[in-house]
């Protein structure tokens, strides 16, 4: 079965590649695609050591004339991007033929093992209730991809998926890649973040709304048939938020009009997407009997009661439509009922649903209605719940303009407690905190603004309020009292995020300094939030110190809220990439310290990643029972703390690492200058991902630079940098100590290490050496190249470690599904490379509007192969 699987798969890349070749001719004739062909097989005898074609691979590609590169980078490209289709294709189908298997991931392995464990049903089922795992959308510039393109991408996937039942779609297909050759895979200009948020929404649209109540259906009857238990209708385990159009940090196009807009959109999204849902379902609904309550409703004397109850949800649903379409035109706001709130939607619903069941009717309830009712319990009224996310030093610059007006001094001369004292104080102060003849500068005006529109908007639709760079107790006291000053009318989850090391080591005590605050921990009513950053302590100290570093603080934040009665949930800001905690969710959060996932978590989910994770319905429900599933386990049956052994090796590595890592990337003066020259870095910028500067300031360095592009620069070039520098030096010295057993012990018993060792191997089987050599050799000086060599040396010492401590003679030995596809790819993504290095090369020396255009497919491209950006 699974051969013929994979032979399926072959067959599917095979006959796309065909298409677009023909497409390709058609466009630029037969002598064009023959070169084409050519430089693809001359690729894959380079990748088999034939130095005679890497030679002549070299000299065609640095030979194509002006009018030739763009096209050529283009084929391979959109090749690679028909791959990528073909590939999540074959995952659909792999995924269908096991539908009713109870493989050992699935939620019915982990039931029944949870059983043999000693839990009983009850506590299972009551876990699953009261589960709040929160995947948060954001918008990262890392989707290359266009919007227009995607969506073609889709009805490629749709024409593969009705081949395989027998329809005719060869005509459609074909019609399909040619739209994608003729279309331009750069936009023009960068996504709004309005047009981001737009985007997050049509993942919903088109895939969750889906994939959520055949999960949740799922998950039910899964739990019944092992444990003999059911969930309640409206509980929802997995929620979304998004940080799309509420992420302002670094982010001038954020602003309060466009949080206020996206806060608008989603819901009049959620009323509209509900629309449809209870139209289709009135239309089914047409039985007569029903229940005394829902007659006392409708009336006693209705023919279709159900049709009756449901037009008046219709009519509601169309009213809150045009209720916002008024209020984001600037209209005068229709007098009319609308819904605010996911409990008064969920109400008819469920009226109806046990009018269903009491009339014997139950088989009719758990169809279309169901679904329904599911989704209002995921997704509200607003589809997703809107963080904000801004840096501490934007709101202590409003209370430095305060104080100087008042004449009170330097607000950010103040001691901690002076700001604290002064905070607390206001906080419980009956008169206005704002001068009404105060005229604050725009950047404070928009923080103001920003906070008015969060207290103006309906609590439902609002998530945490995230503050960035936070690092003491009146970064969260500040805004809580500039909220309660714009008049919201309930406790907001304020939330820090800790990012740096040195903010992840002084995690537990700066919330520890906030709960003794009698104050704060009475608003808390309970429940902290806590965001551990991944991206940004990774660039500072890392990728081993770093890792290090969050799990210790996990740990600490863990102990704390247990000592004080306070239930925690953390907030994992990971990435795609392992540069920025990226990696498979299940094992990750399976690997977080014992006690530190208790019911809830949070996690961002970035950029391209959505697509691949949630873009598709069947690989959303398998991505949802991952991280159920996952959770679950780390609530119940935790695995238990690191040995004491384990922990010393860890923070011995941790340390070396750390050094290793800032001696290149902070103290080499050579490292700036390699850095730059050697990789797209400074083009990026040219790049029109998000609607995110690629900078959070124009000048300075590596410091300056945000943790995606920095990691997207390294990835192109295939060094891969970020994940693994300083673990080089920090295994070594592990395995010339004799610690190699010990090593392999940590591997083998500690979630934690093997998870870390584990994205480390994916990660290196990334990358290539040779061609980060290549790169060296097109544009790095002679005095540079010295820098660039021994990274090089470091790498393979690094692939050489790994292998080791694992026992292996190559990588992803036992992920043999993962090393094809990367070796499937290499040659595809081989000619992007070198003529992304010529490019770079011209561009810097002839700027030439021509080659910009080249120069950005070719990041396109590398970033499809590669399977992932920053």
């Amino acid at each position: 079965m699974m051969s013929d699987l994979h032979e399926a798969l072959r067959e599917n890349v095979r006959s796309l590649g065909e298409s677009l070749g023909r497409t390709i001719s058609d466009h630029r004739g037969d002598a064009f695609l023959e070169k084409v062909e050519q430089i693809r097989k001359l690729a894959k005898d380079a990748r088999d050591h034939d130095e005679a074609a890497r030679d002549e691979l070299l000299e065609v590609l640095n030979n194509l004339s002006y009018d030739e590169v763009l096209p050529v980078a283009r084929a391979f490209t959109q090749f690679l991007n028909l791959a990528n289709i073909a590939e999540e294709h074959h995952r659909v189908r792999r995924r269908l033929e096991i539908t009713d298997v109870c493989t050992p991931d699935s939620l019915c392995s982990l039931f029944a093992r949870l059983r043999q464990r000693g839990f009983n049903a009850k506590t299972v089922a009551e876990t699953l209730s009261e589960m709040q795992v929160d995947l948060v959308l954001t918008a990262h510039p890392t989707e290359v991809n266009r919007r227009t393109l995607i969506q073609k991408y889709d009805g490629v996937a749709d024409c593969l998926r009705r081949l395989d039942q027998g329809e005719s779609a060869e005509h459609r297909l074909n019609e399909l890649i040619s739209q994608i050759w003729h279309t331009d895979e750069i936009r023009q200009q960068r996504p709004t973040p309005v047009e981001e948020a737009k985007w997050g929404f049509a993942v919903i649209e088109n895939s969750l709304w889906q994939a959520i109540p055949q999960f949740l259906k799922r998950l039910d009857a899964q739990l019944d048939e092992t444990l003999g238990e059911r969930l309640p209708l409206d509980a929802a385990p997995i929620r979304f938020a998004s940080w799309m159009g509420g992420d302002r940090d670094g982010n001038p196009n954020v602003t309060a009009k466009v949080t206020e807009e996206v806060l608008l959109l989603s819901r009049w999204m959620a009323a509209d997407l509900y629309f449809r849902d209870v139209d289709a379902l009135r239309a089914e609904l047409s039985m007569a009997k029903a229940s005394e309550a829902l007659r006392n409703r409708v009336g006693h004397d209705c023919a279709e009661p159900y049709r009756e109850l449901l037009a008046d949800v219709r009519t509601k649903l169309s009213n809150t439509k045009d209720w916002i379409f008024a209020r984001l035109k600037g209209q005068p706001l229709p007098h009319v009922p609308i819904y605010n709130s996911s409990e008064e939607l969920m109400e008819p619903l469920m009226l109806c649903h046990q009018s269903l069941v009491d009339c014997g009717m139950s088989i009719i309830a758990e169809g279309a209605l169901e679904d329904i009712i599911r989704r209002v319990a995921c997704f509200g009224t607003s589809l997703v719940k809107l963080d904000i996310r801004q840096s501490s030093d934007r709101h202590a610059q409003v209370f430095e303009e305060l104080a100087q007006f008042y004449g009170l001094g330097s607000y950010n001369g103040w001691t901690e407690e002076g700001r604290q004292n002064f905070l607390l104080k206001e906080l419980q102060s009956r008169r206005p905190l704002f001068p009404r003849d105060w005229q604050p500068s725009p950047e404070v005006q928009e923080v103001l603004d920003t906070c008015r529109v969060v207290a103006e908007a309906e609590p439902n639709n609002l998530g945490s309020y995230v503050i960035s760079m936070a690092s003491s107790p009146s970064d969260v006291l500040s805004v809580i009292l500039l909220l309660r000053d714009m008049g919201i009318g309930h406790n907001m989850r304020v939330v820090p995020l800790f990012e740096t090391l040195a903010d992840l080591d002084n995690a537990r005590d700066c919330i520890a300094a906030l709960l003794d605050v009698d104050w704060y921990k009475q608003y808390t009513e309970g429940h902290q939030e806590v965001m551990i950053g991944y991206s940004d302590s990774s660039k500072d100290a890392g990728q081993l110190a770093a890792a290090w570093g969050q799990f210790k603080a996990q740990e600490g934040l863990t102990e704390l809220c247990k000592e004080r009665g306070i239930h925690l949930t953390l907030f994992h800001g990971r990435g795609g990439t392992v540069g920025r905690g990226g990696g498979p969710s299940h094992t990750a959060i399976l690997s977080q310290p014992p006690g530190s996932v208790d019911r809830s978590l949070r996690v961002t989910e970035q950029g391209e990643m959505i697509r691949f994770k949630f873009g598709i319905p069947e690989i959303a429900v398998r991505n949802l029972e991952l991280y159920v599933g996952a959770v679950l386990e780390a609530t119940l049956d935790p695995s238990p703390a690191p040995e004491q052994m384990w922990r010393q090796q860890m923070e011995q590595m941790a340390q070396h690492g750390l050094k290793s890592y800032r001696d290149v990337v902070r103290n080499d003066p050579q490292f700036v200058p390699y850095f730059r020259a050697a990789t797209p870095e400074q083009e990026l910028a040219k790049l029109p991902l998000g609607s995110r500067p690629a900078k959070r300031r124009q000048d300075g360095g590596v410091e300056s630079l945000r943790a995606i592009p920095w990691i997207f620069a390294w990835t192109q070039i295939r060094l891969m940098l970020p994940a693994w520098l300083g673990s080089d030096t920090a295994l070594g010295n592990a395995v010339e100590g004799g610690q190699a057993k010990l090593l392999r012990t940590m591997y083998k018993d500690w979630p934690f290490f093997r998870s870390y060792l584990n994205m480390l191997e994916m990660v290196l089987a990334k990358s290539d050496p040779q061609v980060s050599a290549y790169y060296d050799h097109q544009l790095v000086s002679e005095e540079l190249r010295v820098l660039g060599s021994s990274l090089r040396s470091r790498l393979q010492r690094t692939i050489d470690l790994v292998n080791e401590i694992k026992q292996q003679d190559q990588l992803l030995v036992e992920l043999p599904v993962i090393r094809q596809s990367i070796d499937v790819r290499n040659p595809y993504i081989d000619p992007l490379h070198v003529l992304q290095a010529e490019l770079l090369n011209r561009d810097r020396t002839q700027p030439d509007k021509r080659l910009e255009q080249a120069l950005m497919v070719t990041m396109a491209g590398i970033s499809a192969g590669m399977r992932n950006t920053g």
